[in-house]
């Protein structure tokens, strides 16, 4: 096998002693490793602080416990067990009855394996994966990768664990290759691409939460005794759980305290664990679902999981969330988008749903370009028979009939304006009533002699297969060919059952899943390559794949279906915890909001809306006067602090789930120059009492001017900013602080 492709002169961050059995990998803030130990087994000694370098190992006492069983090769030490050793790879199978990280059943039916130590490298630069996303070094990173390479103490088989750090980044990837050697084939039945074992603490598992149209809501519940998880077996990450999770010690809060956070770069099934075992310690894994899969192994075959990043603060959490969100918009997104100012848009969705023709299409570009729009983007409907949810998906064939002119005619009238165009596609599902249906049912899956499971009157492509995923991109390359298209939505609108392939024989069924994901990656990549100047948007039903792998591909996701201001408070806050705001795509839309019935205030719609991507979802023709001349303002606005929004340091500084009264954040700039705060109040009350919300991210012995008012950044931050009194229900501020020179 060889080793996999890494870039980039770097500095090393990786420390290797002198004895080449204790590694240590190296962040500006904190510090991971691990040591081969006497028999050969490789155990985790610690991840936390950055500390001087030493060897951790003192650590890992070995005690007897009852009904806890010692490896042959341990002699008579019966105080020496893996089902208490803190472990970097625990194995299913070999005395260890906690939760494992790989699980291979062999040609012989048995299943028990022990990996041990066999050879380590140390290499500059960052690995990459071949079809899977995966952080990346710039030339002024340090990132080194350490490769680990265990051998089965019976079986040819090897496993490679592979560990980036980005130091400056202080983020610690990890990922997993299983590689069989021998000469019959294996079966990998489990596989997680990270563990991480803590010998004490009591923590907090934190994880996100929900469902379609609200999704990544704050769970936060202490880890007790057992195993507590989230995950996801409906073929994405999922409306329900998110692939990001934290540990948090007890009593940790957004400024102070341990916390870990772990997210997993893949958009398909997943399972986050932890689980506290009878001597007190926590075990953390995160890996691809288990019940979906099984991925057979021939002699000379080798697998590559995907990619686990791991965050440690010693500061509270939100240093874990402002890590993340450097290095997903430095190190993940890619691309011209990565750092070019998006347009603002206007979707036409809630504002005709199927309802549309080409001219009423151009008559709302019209009066969204009066206004200061940017980009206009026309939405499901157009293509096949389309003027349901319940038929036309997979005939992506331009509708002229409906539009009443070509697909070409419709993007150049739209440019004439000075607009952008954009479209929506949803190339992984297909309808029944379809011509692609009709010509081809065993594209979609299902199981051979039942019916299928539908959902949105929908089945799903086998995006496994290489012929089917060629036809759609063909389709899809053939309309955007024919005309100038700038920006693409790319949706998914059900979940996944019924996973069967007709391209497998039965053994080889459990890979379906997976190469599901990778043909979708594979469409995704060659998409960016082959329009490398066109903006895509990621959507599943709103944030059903609202994931990091997922950003590798698209620098930016639709939040949530849901475009209610009010609800979008704890949608926002809750993915705020690990994705920057530059990924979440916002909308201001109409009032009485299409998914709850709620009035909200345009201001208050745009204060929240700017808190992300910003863009418009309404029919300009309903608004007054008054209203376009207030959007034309919000546009100006949003442009104007651009960069502090994208690109600033973020704060949560009142959270929608422990203050009834407001909602506050904070973008701050690096260079502490400036500040601008997002309010809205959320409960009006009589005789409200006073409150005041502390700043972060200023200088503190500077003068900030908001106004015609002058506060020094150490009040601001230690006392802090009282609060606006609200006038109406669900008012809104946006509040600009500028550094006195």
């Amino acid at each position: 096998m060889s080793i996999l492709s890494f870039g980039g002169e770097q500095r090393m961050a990786i420390k290797k002693d002198t004895t080449g059995k204790l590694f240590t990998l190296l962040t500006n803030n904190s510090m991971y490793q691990m040591k081969v130990d006497d028999l050969g087994f490789l155990v985790h000694t610690w991840f936390g602080k950055r500390t001087p370098i030493f060897d951790y190992s003192y650590l890992n006492v070995g005690r007897d416990r009852g009904f806890s069983g010692n490896p042959y090769i341990a002699g008579d030490n019966r105080a020496y067990s893996l089902d208490t050793l803190p472990q970097e790879f625990p194995t299913y199978g070999n005395g260890d009855y906690r939760e494992s990280a790989v699980r291979i059943r062999y040609a012989s039916g048995a299943s028990s394996c022990e990996f041990r130590y066999e050879s380590a490298q140390i290499l500059e630069g960052k690995y990459s994966l071949p079809g899977l996303p995966a952080f990346y070094a710039l030339k002024e990173d340090t990132a080194d990768t350490l490769v680990i390479t265990l051998k089965d103490s019976t079986q040819n088989v090897y496993v490679h664990l592979y560990y980036g750090v980005l130091e400056e980044k202080d983020i610690i990837t990890r990922s997993v290759t299983v590689e069989n050697k021998g000469e019959s084939p294996i079966y990998l039945e489990r596989i997680m691409s990270t563990c991480t074992d803590f010998q004490f603490g009591d923590f907090d598992f934190i994880s996100f939460y929900g469902r379609h149209a609200m999704e990544r809501l704050l769970s936060r519940t202490q880890v007790h005794h057992g195993i507590q998880s989230v995950g996801s077996t409906r073929g994405a990450s999922s409306h329900h759980y998110n692939p990001f999770v934290m540990l948090a010690a007890q009593g940790t809060t957004e400024t102070r305290g341990e916390c870990y956070g772990f997210s997993f770069l893949y958009s398909g099934d997943f399972l986050a664990e932890a689980e506290k075992d009878q001597s007190g310690q926590t075990r953390f894994l995160m890996g691809i679902h288990p019940d979906n899969f099984c991925y057979k192994l021939d002699s000379g075959e080798a697998f590559h999981a995907p990619e686990a990043a791991m965050v440690y603060s010693a500061e509270g959490m939100e240093a874990v969330s402002h890590r993340f969100h450097r290095a997903i918009r430095n190190n993940l997104c890619r691309g011209e988008y990565k750092k070019a100012r998006r347009p603002v848009l206007i979707n036409n969705w809630e504002g005709t749903y199927f309802d549309f023709t080409g001219d009423k299409l151009v008559e709302m570009a019209e009066q969204a370009k009066d206004m200061g729009v940017e980009l206009f983007v026309m939405d499901d409907g157009w293509f096949g028979k389309r003027e349901s949810d319940n038929s036309g998906l997979g005939d992506w064939i331009v509708n002229e009939k409906k539009l009443g002119c070509t697909l070409k005619d419709l993007s150049a009238r739209i440019h004439a304006l000075g607009l952008k165009f954009g479209i929506w596609f949803e190339p992984e599902c297909i309808s029944e009533d379809s011509d692609l249906y009709r010509a081809h049912p065993d594209w979609a899956f299902k199981v051979p002699e039942k019916s299928p499971v539908r959902s949105r009157y929908q089945l799903v492509l086998d995006f496994s297969r290489k012929e089917v995923r060629d036809h759609i991109y063909n389709m899809m390359c053939n309309v955007l060919d024919n005309a100038q298209v700038e920006y693409l939505k790319w949706d998914f609108n059900r979940s996944i059952g019924d996973i069967f392939t007709t391209a497998l024989p039965a053994d080889r069924q459990g890979e379906t899943a997976h190469k599901y994901i990778l043909g979708l990656y594979e469409f995704l990549e060659n998409l960016n390559k082959r329009y490398p100047g066109m903006l895509i948007e990621g959507c599943s039903g709103g944030g059903g794949r609202f994931d990091a792998g997922m950003l590798y591909y698209t620098p930016q996701i639709w939040t949530s279906d849901d475009t209610d201001s009010i609800e979008r408070l704890k949608i926002q806050y809750g993915t705020s915890f690990c994705y920057p705001v530059s990924t979440m795509g916002a909308h201001v839309s109409a009032s009485p909001n299409h998914q709850t019935g709620r009035t909200a205030s345009l201001s208050t719609r745009a204060t929240v809306a700017m808190a992300g991507t910003f863009g418009y979802e309404l029919d300009p023709a309903k608004l007054t006067e008054e209203e376009k001349a207030e959007v034309r303002t919000q546009i100006e606005t949003f442009k104007k602090y651009y960069s502090l929004i994208q690109d600033g340091t973020y704060y949560r500084l009142a959270s929608p789930y422990e203050n009834e009264e407001y909602t506050v954040w904070e973008f701050a700039a690096e260079d502490k120059s400036e500040a601008l705060l997002g309010i809205v109040s959320t409960k009006l009350t009589a005789n409200n009492l006073f409150t005041c919300i502390r700043l972060r991210g200023l200088d503190p012995n500077a003068m900030y001017r908001m106004g015609d008012k002058t506060y020094l950044g150490a009040a601001l931050m230690e006392a802090g900013l009282p609060m606006p009194v609200p006038e109406t229900e669900y008012q809104s501020w946006n509040l600009h602080l500028v550094k006195e020179s």
